[in-house]
């Protein structure tokens, strides 16, 4: 799309909008551009529809114009240039008190059962939907990283391939090292906060300049803390606590101040918060779930699969699967493989044959199955993030009987029982040069079974209603 066409639509957009005034935030996902918008009696949404190079219009918690994928990117950084600083009459310190509240408040009649539960899984859409084709992109490369890693470990490639994975690797962690950062930002955009603060305290979680010799404590166990504990989840809480803390300090601190009180006062009480409550808290989720996977474990057979393997995406979500890499090398160095991870890995294949379901029930749905091709390729090489919050997680349900098509994964592993890897790694397909004892066939029966499985309950029983109404790209 030229440049001249870019510009016409950005400026078309912005005449049947009301103006770049009434235009509060401009974002954009893979196909739509995304406007709050400020006073909706301003909007004219026939013409809107009727811009040449506009496909569609959605009215939801904000203003969605379709203009397919890659355009979208374009045109909204065309509508902030234009946009520029024109809001200059609004006033900020009243945008993020009354933005959420406004939008809603004129859109609740037009969304079904916009339940609290419901609400909260958009917000985690509108968190996680900018970030998925960073998802994508670094995951494949990722992806191909781990399987030339583990061919390398398993002997079946020369260590001279090691540099072009730790490239590779390179690249991958820009996004996976750093997610807890990007979540705080696009969080705090979602919530009415400061981008900047939101994105510090999700570095916050990763405890950076913490003393290694002298580490900080939890205040309930005596326990050092450790980075990542509390994981996505907890960041996004914490940002939304940030963002009821600012509105109402905005409301206090003279307009003269506001710029070194305000930031100031939220990061003190948000990061002792995160650092000393939220993380502590999912410390204690972690070691009860490492409690209730050992006592699994003690019982083992397909009984001890299903569980382990339908736990694990929860785990992923909350940011406490790192607390089982201790557990994976105590058993590769007792018996020189672990026996977990080819059971956990079956949650990632849970995903993929979920995603596949919602891909043809909801093939009407074009900006959902775009996501999911793009999603697929990199679930099946082990990298579970963009499923998890890009379509299983926003959906609901899907998210759930992805965890149950796992469980019917790790059930065959658990039954062939045996089945364990040399080393950690990542999951999927990317797994298999790892598998100990060359019984690599009983984990790809694992693979498959848990592919039909995530298939066939979510093709029945985990399809809200919702995403199967037609949406063009």
């Amino acid at each position: 799309m030229s440049n001249d066409k870019i510009n016409r639509i950005a400026n078309e957009i912005f005449e049947n909008i009301g103006g770049k005034e009434n235009a509060l935030k401009i974002i954009n996902c893979m196909t739509r551009v995304r406007i709050d918008i400020d006073d909706y009696s301003k909007v004219n949404i026939d013409n809107l529809k009727a811009i040449n190079g506009v496909m569609g219009v959605v009215e939801d918690d904000n203003l969605q114009i379709i203009v397919g994928p890659g355009a979208s990117t374009k045109v909204a950084n065309e509508m902030n240039k234009i946009k520029g600083g024109s809001n200059e009459k609004i006033d900020r310190k009243k945008l993020a008190e009354e933005q959420a509240a406004k939008v809603k408040a004129q859109h609740k009649a037009k969304t079904n059962n916009n339940t609290p539960f419901k609400r909260a899984l958009k917000s985690i859409a509108n968190i996680f939907v900018p970030l998925i084709p960073a998802f994508v992109g670094a995951g494949i490369i990722g992806g191909i990283a781990s399987v030339l890693s583990n061919l390398i470990v398993a002997g079946d490639l020369s260590t001279s391939w090691q540099q072009y994975v730790d490239i590779m690797n390179i690249i991958k962690n820009g996004i996976f090292s750093y997610l807890v950062i990007y979540v705080g930002i696009n969080s705090a955009s979602e919530f009415g906060a400061s981008s900047a603060l939101g994105g510090v305290v999700g570095g916050i979680t990763m405890l950076t300049g913490m003393n290694a010799q002298e580490p900080l404590k939890n205040l309930f166990t005596g326990d050092n803390l450790a980075a990542g504990q509390g994981g996505i989840i907890g960041v996004i809480f914490a940002v939304w606590l940030l963002a009821l803390l600012e509105k109402q300090l905005r409301r206090i601190v003279p307009d003269s101040l506001d710029i070194i009180v305000t930031p100031t006062i939220a990061l003190i009480i948000i990061g002792l918060l995160t650092i000393f409550i939220i993380m502590p808290i999912a410390g204690a989720i972690s070691n009860a779930l490492v409690s209730t996977i050992n006592a699994i474990l003690n019982v083992g057979g397909a009984f001890a699969g299903f569980m382990l393997s339908a736990l694990f995406l929860p785990m992923v979500m909350f940011g406490l699967h790192q607390i089982l890499t201790p557990i994976h090398l105590e058993m590769i160095e007792q018996t020189g493989s672990t026996l977990l991870l080819p059971i956990l890995a079956m949650a990632g294949a849970g995903q993929v044959g979920a995603a596949i379901a919602i891909w043809i029930r909801c093939r009407k749905n074009r900006q959902l199955t775009e996501i999911v091709k793009g999603a697929l390729p990199v679930g099946i090489l082990g990298i579970g993030e963009p499923l998890i919050y890009g379509v299983t997680l926003p959906l609901g349900r899907p998210f759930i009987t992805a965890c149950l098509g796992a469980g019917v994964g790790g059930a065959v592993i658990g039954a062939l029982g045996s089945i364990g890897a040399t080393a950690v790694g990542p999951s999927g397909v990317a797994l298999i040069p790892l598998i100990a004892n060359g019984k690599w066939l009983g984990y790809v029966f694992g693979l498959l079974a848990a592919y039909a499985g995530g298939f066939i309950i979510t093709y029945f029983f985990g399809i809200p209603a919702d995403a199967k109404k037609e949406t063009s790209l």
